[in-house]
């Protein structure tokens, strides 16, 4: 019986304490535990910071939410360090999933489809904001937090301060969401090989220009067919990596801008206008007008052709031959193991796993091995183009979710982002989402050992990495035809041509559902009548555009590279 009445005080004292003994006791103990000095704010406005959040929650302390994301380190330290701590500072209990990517849309979609509330807010990649837009169910945070939501607003916010904002406004001029976390696909190499005297002069004798970081696919061809079978350290060496099954994951490998890298789609930052880098065209007021070159789209077209091809030829030449059968989650460690010379599509979230002690790729003095750096461009791509994806994970609160409850998390999304945990939170996860915590100098002892992450998010190359812009109507139901059409071409069912004519074609079937249900009002597609390519050529150029262009009878263009560490004093002198 005693120990029945001890357990149930205990759980009573567990239930309380989320209210009853909240507050800045709490907070001090959590920035004298986990923050410290690592932050842009010093102890006193820390604490100010802190004394607000404790101040704002009283109206909900007790109440229990739930808030979803994908499974990421800075997730992790999310859900399993900050919850905690938000919890025992306000008495709002924060349950933090952590699911899967795809799960975490799906979530989402049900609940844009029921109204029924699942989460109290997402941290949902910004590839949807032409989603959310155009079906309007999400809360523009621009207009919440001056009215709605002004009281649980940070005064400290600094939206400003924020990277990806502009990745996260609609054509409208609002905010739909508030970034938590960017990572870049980018060029990864070995710095250490690239740099060996036998190396650069055998290079040189064969292609008659210097081994260093291309610039362009011919130069990253060159290279990856230079190291291809070349023995390093006693054992066989690889000039490429990728993956190549047909699984979901093989999609965002395509959505996530390798059109672009070719010269897909317009000029413009952060996407291109008014082709975007999926090959949609958008008018005038942003409607949706078609995805294939027909409709004076570019999904199809010569570039994006070119994109797939070089794909499938430089997977079945330079990359182990198992890459062919991986997903991401399988080819993403390759690279580290030591055999692999450069990679063109890599993200900088792999970065953490890349530079642990030990690994093939790290020096004894806990250095890499290897650099990252701005991603090479295809023949078709054009100076004012994106040259790359820049995943931006952010926080998204449905109109679904009663307002209290909304109010209750957009509290706990501020705080993970704020001023005071900020460069805490990057440290953990390399996933920067703030301007000053880049310019922390925490990261600058630390740059050394990230090989050139800093370097990249400090540079002026940072602004053409870029997510899925707003020219996309329904990432959901879009995204999820890349993988199956990839696929075929990847397993030999379809050639390059062939598949990017049924994805532009499968596109356009559900705009063109998506335009008789008039869901998505005047901003909704309204697809084009059709003409050949030289036809939509010539009114692209006409109105100072480029997609889609002709196709370039001599795709192998003259090669060329530059220096690493030239390119980094170039960035740090601008």
């Amino acid at each position: 019986m005693r120990r029945h009445l001890l357990t149930s005080t205990a759980v009573m004292l567990l239930a309380f304490t989320g209210s009853a003994f909240a507050g800045m006791d709490e907070a001090k103990t959590f920035l004298d535990k986990e923050i410290g000095t690592v932050s842009t704010l010093d102890r006193a406005a820390q604490e100010a910071e802190m004394q607000w959040f404790v101040d704002a929650a009283k109206p909900f302390a007790g109440m229990e939410i739930k808030v979803a994301s994908e499974t990421l380190t800075t997730h992790e330290y999310e859900s399993k360090t900050l919850a905690a701590a938000f919890t025992a500072i306000t008495g709002i209990k924060v349950t933090h999933d952590l699911i899967g990517e795809g799960d975490v849309v799906e979530k989402l979609q049900t609940q844009m489809q029921t109204g029924e509330n699942i989460y109290d807010a997402y941290v949902n990649d910004s590839d949807l904001i032409g989603t959310h837009w155009r079906y309007q169910q999400v809360r523009n945070l621009t207009d919440w937090m001056a009215n709605e939501g002004k009281d649980v607003t940070n005064p400290g916010l600094d939206i400003a301060d924020f990277i990806g904002t502009s990745f996260t406004t609609a054509p409208d001029k609002k905010l739909y969401q508030l970034p938590d976390q960017q990572f870049a696909n980018l060029y990864w190499f070995r710095y250490d090989w690239f740099n060996d005297e036998k190396n650069k002069a055998d290079f040189k004798a064969k292609y008659g220009y210097d081994l260093g970081v291309p610039v362009n696919w011919s130069a990253y061809e060159d290279i990856a067919e230079f190291f291809t079978g070349r023995e390093i350290d006693g054992k066989k060496v690889y000039g490429h990596m990728d993956y190549g099954k047909k699984d979901p994951s093989l999609g965002w490998r395509f959505t996530d801008a390798w059109l672009s890298m070719a010269g897909n789609g317009d000029k413009g930052i952060p996407n291109g206008l008014p082709v975007d880098e999926w090959g949609i065209k958008v008018d005038e007021n942003s409607r949706p007008v078609g995805s294939c070159v027909a409709r004076g789209g570019d999904t199809n077209g010569p570039a994006a052709v070119y994109s797939i091809q070089k794909y499938l030829d430089w997977l079945k030449a330079y990359a182990p031959p198992e890459a062919q059968g991986m997903t991401f989650g399988e080819a993403g460690p390759v690279p580290a193991q030591g055999n692999v010379a450069q990679q063109i599509f890599w993200y900088t979230a792999f970065t953490a796993d890349s530079v642990k002690p030990g690994l093939p790729v790290v020096n004894e003095d806990g250095t890499p091995k290897w650099r990252m750096a701005p991603s090479p461009h295809g023949v078709y791509w054009k100076d004012g183009m994106k040259l790359g994806y820049q995943d931006v994970g952010s926080w998204t609160l449905m109109k679904s979710t009663p307002e209290d409850r909304a109010k209750a998390a957009w509290l706990y999304a501020q705080f993970v982002t704020s001023k005071t945990v900020d460069v805490k939170k990057s440290q953990v996860g390399l996933t920067f989402a703030r301007e000053s915590t880049i310019q922390d100098k925490s990261f600058t002892d630390r740059a050394k050992d990230l090989g050139g992450l800093v370097e990249f998010y400090r540079s002026p190359a940072r602004i053409q990495w870029s997510p899925t812009g707003t020219n996309v109507p329904d990432y959901p139901k879009l995204a999820q035809l890349w993988w199956q059409a990839i696929g075929d071409a990847s397993s030999g069912a379809k050639t390059a041509q062939e598949a990017m004519d049924s994805l532009c074609a499968e596109q356009e079937k559900v705009m063109g559902r998506i335009e008789r249900s008039g869901i998505q009002g005047d901003i909704g597609p309204k697809l084009a009548e059709e003409h050949d390519l030289d036809f939509w050529n010539k009114d692209a150029v006409s109105k100072g555009n480029l997609a889609p262009q002709l196709k370039i009878e001599n795709e192998k263009e003259k090669p060329q590279t530059v220096n690493y560490d030239e390119l980094v004093k170039s960035w740090q002198s601008n």
